[in-house]
This record gives C-alpha cells, structure tokens and sequence, in this order.
C-alpha cells in the first residue's frame, strides 16, 4: 500500500500472506493505515458533512502537507494480481478516480468500478467488512448495558448500533404493565415480527431467484466468452498465416536486393572503380590544390614587391655619393676630413720660437764675421723654412677640405661623417631587401614546384582507373563519376541490409509452426471480437460478482427453513394471543416463550463456533458461549455445567469472550470463498501478556485461512512471534 492520506505522505506498507504485525508507537499512523485500507476498498463518502463532534472522513483525512489524497493497493483476487490506484481530481471528490489493473499488463479489470471494489473483491459491503472483519480496541470495550448488545446486534442483524431488542423488550413490558388488560401491544409486536420474517423470506426467496439467474447468466457468458476465444484464435491462425506469406515476399525481397548489391560491387571491382577513401583523398587533394595555386600567386605577388624593394634600396645606394664604396672606406673617407687645422697654432709657437731663436742666432754669427759665417748663411734658410713650412701645411689643407666638402655637398666634417653613417644604413638596407628578394623567390620557386608536383602526382594516380584524364578538371569529373558509382554501391548495400533485417524480423514475429494453408479470413475484425469479448468478460465478472453477492446476503439472511418453522410457531402464537385477550400474564408468558424461541435465531454455529474459539484464547478454562435474544452473552467454564452471565466475568476473560464471538462472526458471515481479510487496531491493547500471547497464536493459525493485519502500539506481540517464519513483523516509526 502507498498512501498520500492524513498523516502518511506518500508513506508505502508492504504487507505479505498470513499474519502481519504492524508495530507502531501512537500518532504515528496505525489508525490512519486502517481508514485508508476501508477508503481504498470502499471510497470515500463526499456528501458526509462536519457535525458537532463529528469530522467527516473527506476532512479528517486530508494530507497535512496539502497535496491531493491518492493511494495505491496490490492486492490478489481470483488468483491474479491487482493493481488498485485512487486519485482526487476535484478537491470536493477525494479519492474519486479509480482504476483497477491486472498487474504485469496493466489491462483494466472489467467490470471493476470505484463503487462496487470492496463488495467486488471482498463479497460484502462496507458495513459488513467494518462490523465483522475490522475489529479496533474501542470495539472490545465491554459494557454492563444495552451497548454490547447493540454492537452484535449491528454485526447478526440491521447494521445499526442503534437497536436494542432489550430495551424494546423492557418498553413493552412496561406498556403491558399499564394495559394489562390490552392486548394489543402484544399483537402487533408478533406481526410486525411476522411482517419481517415475511420481508426475510421474500428476500431470500428473491436472492435465491437473483442468484439462480445470476448464476444461469455466467455459464450463459462463460459459453459465449469461450466461442469468442475461438474466434480470436481463428484470427490468430489468419494473422500466422499472412506474416508466413509476409516472410516469404521479405525473404524473396532480401535476396534480390543482396543479388543486385553483389552485382554492382563486381560492376564495380571491373571497371577497377576506387573506395571511398580514394576517391575522398584525391578529391580533396584537387580541392587543396587551388589553395597551393593561390599562395603560388600570393608568394609571386610577395616577391614581385620584394624586388621592387631591392630596386629602391640600390637606387638609394647609387645615388649616394659615397657609391662605390663599402662601408669602411665610406667612414675612412668621412674621417680623413677634420674641421681642425693639421697644425695649430699651440703646436706652431714653439716651432716659431726656435726658427727665430737660429734665425737671431746665425744673424748674429753673419755679423761677427766669425768663423761660422759660412754655417750661418746656409742656417738662416734652414729657418726660414722650419718657419714657412707649416703654414704652407695649413693653406694646404684648407683647400684640400674644401675642396672634398665641396665634393660630396656638405658644410662641415662632421655632416660628412653623418653622411657616412647614413650611408652605411643604406648598404645594410640593400642587403635586407636582397636577402627578403631572394626569400620571397626560393618561396615562390618552390611552392610553384609543389603545385606542379602535385598536379603530376594527382593525374598519375587518377589514370590508374582514368586513362582520360590528362588535366586536374578532367580528373575532376572523373571522380565525381566513381563517387556516384560507389554512392550506388553504398545505396543498394543499405538496401540489402535493411531488406534482410526487415525479413529476420518477420522471421522472428513469424509462427515457428508451418503455415496454416486452410487458415481462413474472418467473417470480423479482431477489434469487433475483442470488444464484444470484453463486453461479454465485463458482464461476467458482474454475474460472478452478484452471484458472490447474494450468496453472502443468504447467509447474513439465515437458513429459509428454520425462518419458515419460526414464522409458522409465530403465526401460532398470534393465534393464541387473539384469544388470550384479557390474560395479561399468559400474554407475558407467551411474550417470554416468543423470546425464547427468537433466540434461536441466532445461528447455532455461530455459539458454537464462539465456544471454540473462546475455549482455545483461555487455555480450555471455558468450553461453552450462549447468545440469547438480547444478545446477553453467557460462558460455561470447564466441568462446571454452569452457564455464568457474561458480567460475572473478569475484564481480561470478557475481552478475550467479545473477541472470540468478533472472531466467530467474521468467520461465519464473510464469504469463505474470498478469504476477506481481517484488521484488528489495537484490539489487544487490554490483554496481558498471557491473553495475549493466546490471542496471537489463535490469529497465527487463523492466518492460514485469510491475510490479518494486527496493528499494535507495544512491541511484545513482535516478541511472542519473532521466531515463526510464517509472521511478519513491520515497524513505524516517527517518520511518518
């Protein structure tokens, strides 16, 4: 079970066979999981309103957190598994959409609907299941008044807790005590029961005829749901036989098309046509060479300029006036030049002093007339000389300089110099446009010899299989040719595949049986038949559930011979009453002996079913459970003989007594045949340890017959049975 419900959200109980023992503290949602169990079987009442003191189920059970109610249940019914989701569409209908699907195929249940669930798959109704099967630890309280009464009397008789057949049997007297001489309150008491066991027997007169019927339309259903069966086999055969043929003409098609593809790829290993990977390879090499061709001409382009550079740079150099030289001589030429005279006139003073100094000194010797008068007269010219000779250096070399400044047109040695330097930056700049030429060039060269390579390369490869092609846009074409071929090759490959794997599917959707040559067409279509199978399982399932209906109605009805033989001794009593007019006490008497005989009623198997089970909870401390008309209960304990009131009983022995009747009653009025199951909230709440380990091993062997849920606040019915491997044991915790 998944529960969105009250407290749970989205909280999942996964229940198993036999007994299951749902441990859990209080307020955590033992109570809630049983409500939920009741409104995924039987819905949720949306006209039930809030009353003072009363919350409806629709309110009380709303999820906390706000999300809409919804719930899921698994659940086994005539051996097939169920899957049973409600949901709320419309706030105003919780738990309106249901759906009920066979688990594994998720195919609708027919016939399965949100109001007829719990009486569909249990075979009794609401107030049946909660008054019988669903026992809580409120329903045990035992009571020294009227209550007991009214809670069996709900369960055996009307289903409502309401009636006490004491009180109105305390009412009577009291109404015969002030009419003593009446008789008539008597009389229509006695009717009103003839009244009813009439109303009894018409309905189950009436059920037997529902279930006759009910019955003779299912083996009607069952006859024609197996001729529609056959029908759909007979379609079956058909569809076997067409996929059969279908096999044969996708096996034929596969072949031709494996034919035709072999066919074109020997064409083509013939006319020696290349792969894919060829023909890709020289056609992007063809596509790569326009790329070759544009940085061919990118590169001549790039070299044209660098020889327009080199023009310039040797025009420059030509143009200087130091053409023709290296850079060193250009600058040793530049520096020869000095703005500074070759003899200043701080080197020239001493020279001047020591040329006059001899001067004077030879003049004086050619005036003594002394014996160097004849060295004299060839000194003085001597320093005549050594005093001209240096400024003859100078005039010299002021028209040399000038001459050379005039020369290469400039005003001073040192524009020269920067003339030389400039010079040089010319020469280093002539070599840099030669070098970036000859770059540029070899460049061009050799991607020009790329191209031409490649090209030659190309059409070398391409007239292996294309003697045509003697150019690149031949060779072109030629390729695109061979790509189409092999594009051919390719699609009638794929052809092949996908008409093979078109045939193995066939094969394998296809009967392994050989084909059914005498396999007819339908007279109707399979949607035809299987909606009329449908509509037919549909109204089965509807005839078996009414039938499973009313067979739990005759028993809650009780056995129609022993209502026949009471109406008969009541008809007598009536009698006798009409001429018992004026006798008040033979008219209590006979009222007494009327309830004596309305005890029997009650169905003797139900106290002695009681008695059975009331005998194994006690450990054979009490053997015998009497029910009279006021549903006052009475146990015999072992070898006494003695009935004792049930209100003589301790609290312990009268639980375990309201139980084993709880017990009895589930057994004997829920149909046998659907196994319903049993809930039981906090019914052992009250028990000490011993009761209750009685209780648990009485429910332990019941288990075997019918799935019951035990939910429990103490974990000691965990402990008595945590050794049995047929319970299972579950514990919720907080987190809810």
């Amino acid at each position: 079970m998944t529960a969105t419900f009250g407290k749970l959200q989205g909280q999942t109980l996964e229940l198993r066979d036999g007994l299951n023992i749902i441990e859990a503290p209080n307020e955590t949602g033992k109570s809630t999981w049983c409500a939920f169990l009741t409104a995924m079987l039987y819905g949720i009442n949306s006209r039930e309103r809030d009353r003072a003191g009363f919350i409806a189920e629709k309110n009380r059970y709303a999820p906390w957190a706000g999300t809409a109610m919804s719930g899921r249940l698994d659940c086994l019914s005539d051996g097939r598994e169920l899957t049973i989701t409600r949901t709320t569409r419309r706030q105003t209908a919780p738990l309106g959409e249901f759906q009920a699907v066979y688990a594994g195929t998720g195919d609708a249940v027919p016939g399965l609907t949100g109001q007829n669930c719990g009486e569909a798959l249990l075979g009794v109704g609401r107030e049946v299941f909660e008054r019988s099967a669903f026992i809580r630890q409120s329903g045990l309280t035992v009571t020294q008044d009227a209550g007991l009464e009214r809670r069996i009397a709900a369960l055996i008789t009307s289903g409502q807790e309401d009636t006490s057949y004491t009180e109105a049997a305390d009412t009577l007297k009291k109404q015969l005590n002030r009419r003593r001489h009446n008789k008539t309150g008597l009389l229509p008491n006695l009717e009103g029961e003839l009244a009813e066991l009439d109303r009894q027997l018409q309905e189950v007169s009436a059920a037997e005829d529902q279930l006759s019927q009910a019955r003779s339309q299912a083996r009607q259903l069952e006859g024609r749901e197996a001729a529609l069966t056959e029908e759909l086999v007979q379609h079956d055969r058909w569809e076997s036989a067409r996929k059969r043929q279908a096999l044969t003409q996708a096996e034929t098609s596969a072949r031709e098309a494996e034919e035709h593809a072999v066919s074109v790829r020997r064409q083509l290993e013939t006319e020696q046509i290349p792969g894919n990977d060829t023909i890709g390879r020289l056609r992007g090499a063809i596509v790569n060479l326009e790329t070759v061709r544009k940085s061919v001409d990118k590169a001549r382009g790039e070299r044209d300029e660098a020889m327009k550079a080199l023009l310039r740079a040797e025009a420059a150099v030509n143009e200087n006036p130091f053409a023709g030289q290296t850079a060193e001589q250009a600058w040793k030429s530049a520096t020869s030049i000095s703005d500074s005279k070759p003899w200043p006139l701080s080197e020239l003073l001493p020279s001047i002093f020591l040329g006059i100094f001899t001067l004077v000194f030879y003049a004086a010797q050619i005036l003594g007339m002394g014996d160097g008068f004849v060295d004299a007269l060839w000194g003085i010219p001597c320093a005549l000389a050594a005093l001209l000779i240096p400024f003859y250096k100078n005039r010299k070399w002021k028209m040399e300089t000038a001459a050379a400044l005039r020369k290469h047109n400039v005003s001073s040695a040192a524009e020269l110099r920067e003339k030389a330097v400039a010079y040089a930056d010319l020469l280093k700049a002539q070599e840099a446009a030669q070098a970036n030429a000859n770059a540029k060039a070899a460049t061009a060269d050799a991607l020009y010899a790329s191209l031409t390579s490649n090209e030659q390369g190309i059409l070398l490869e391409v007239r292996r299989f294309a003697p045509a092609a003697y150019d690149i846009p031949t060779a072109d074409a030629l390729l695109r040719q061979c790509a189409v071929r092999r594009r051919e090759l390719q699609e009638a490959e794929t052809a092949a595949r996908e008409a093979r794997m078109r045939s193995d599917l066939q094969a394998q959707e296809a009967p392994q049986a050989p084909e059914d040559l005498e396999a007819q067409p339908p007279a109707r279509s399979r949607e035809a038949v299987s909606g009329e199978l449908d509509a037919v399982r549909a109204a089965l399932a509807q005839a078996r559930s009414a039938a499973d209906r009313l067979t739990g109605q005759l028993h809650t009805l009780g056995d129609p011979g022993e209502l026949r033989e009471r109406r008969v001794r009541l008809e007598e009593q009536r009698v006798q009453l009409e001429g018992e007019y004026d006798a008040i006490r033979m008219a209590m008497e006979t009222l007494e002996s009327a309830n004596t005989t309305l005890q029997n009623r009650f169905s003797p198997a139900l106290g002695r079913r009681a008695a059975e089970i009331f005998r194994q909870l006690t450990a054979g401390r009490y053997e015998g459970v009497v029910l009279d008309r006021q549903f006052r209960l009475s146990a015999e304990p072992a070898g006494d003989g003695v009935y004792r009131d049930a209100q003589l009983l301790s609290a312990g022995a009268l639980d375990q007594l309201y139980l084993a009747v709880r017990l009895a009653i589930c057994q004997l009025v829920l149909p046998q045949e659907r196994e319903v199951p049993m809930v039981l909230d906090d019914a052992l709440a009250n028990f000490d340890d011993a009761r209750c380990a009685a209780a648990l091993d009485y429910l332990t062997r019941e288990a075997q017959n019918r799935q019951i849920l035990l939910f429990t606040c103490h974990s000691r019915e965990a402990d008595f049975l945590e050794n049995r491997p047929e319970v299972a044991v579950w514990r919720l915790t907080e987190a809810l």
